[in-house]
């Protein structure tokens, strides 16, 4: 697939995750997250709302689902979302409900396989029950604990394992996102490293600095996809 480029909302409140969303869409990005942080603050009113300022965006729903896979997905996709996103470890059975939702409702499903004890057998897992995307996905406290932590530790042996597209998340910088593609991630996202100012989930304050990085990540991307 041709490489997409996703900006995450990690943030608290609706007007912070518009005004950032603008930005973001300004500099050329494909995709809008709804962040985890920004689910817990919002609800599906943050999901309703990104989908009414950007109607023509995807809009990837970080849920992070560990049951009530079905209700979950239902609710975000009645809301807007194109996207949601389940968690490796749940339950199979909570994966198989995320994805009969998603397909009930004509969305897609993203399978996150961060704590996974066996990340490749996980990916396969996860691809045998119908989702159709996996992110390599280091956490933000794991990083914290041990900063070598990073999606390249598995990010390999994923690709190779699946045949569905992959994404890397977490704490990647421009440079590492948008070699993404080349390493058979063609899902490029970027959100904390760049968009949080210090560990605060807020909105970086330099609006054009922003614009400018996420200007050129995107050129970035686009540009090694055609070479």
């Amino acid at each position: 697939m041709e490489p997409i480029v996703q900006i995450s909302l990690d943030l608290t409140t609706i007007e912070e995750a518009l005004d950032m969303a603008a930005i973001a869409v300004e500099a050329g990005i494909d995709w809008i997250e709804a962040g985890t942080p920004l689910l817990l603050g919002e609800g599906l009113h943050a999901v309703a709302a990104l989908r009414k300022a950007f109607p023509d965006h995807p809009i990837v729903a970080d849920l992070k689902t560990m049951d009530g896979g079905y209700l979950e997905a239902e609710m975000m996709a009645k809301a807007g979302a194109t996207h949601v996103v389940v968690m490796g470890v749940a339950h199979p059975a909570t994966i198989r409900a995320v994805v009969r939702a998603a397909r009930d409702y004509g969305i897609q499903v993203m399978g996150d396989i961060m704590a996974a004890p066996d990340p490749v057998a996980c990916a396969r897992m996860l691809e045998r029950n119908g989702v159709d995307y996996i992110l390599v996905h280091t956490s933000f406290d794991e990083r914290g604990e041990d900063p070598a932590r990073s999606p390249y530790d598995h990010l390999e042996a994923v690709v190779k394992a699946v045949s569905i597209p992959v994404q890397a998340v977490g704490g990647l910088s421009v440079e590492q996102a948008a070699e993404m593609p080349k390493l058979g991630a063609p899902l490029v996202v970027v959100g904390a490293p760049l968009v949080i100012d210090r560990q605060e989930f807020r909105p970086s304050k330099d609006r054009d600095e922003l614009k400018r990085i996420l200007e050129q990540l995107v050129a970035k991307v686009k540009n090694h996809a055609a070479t």
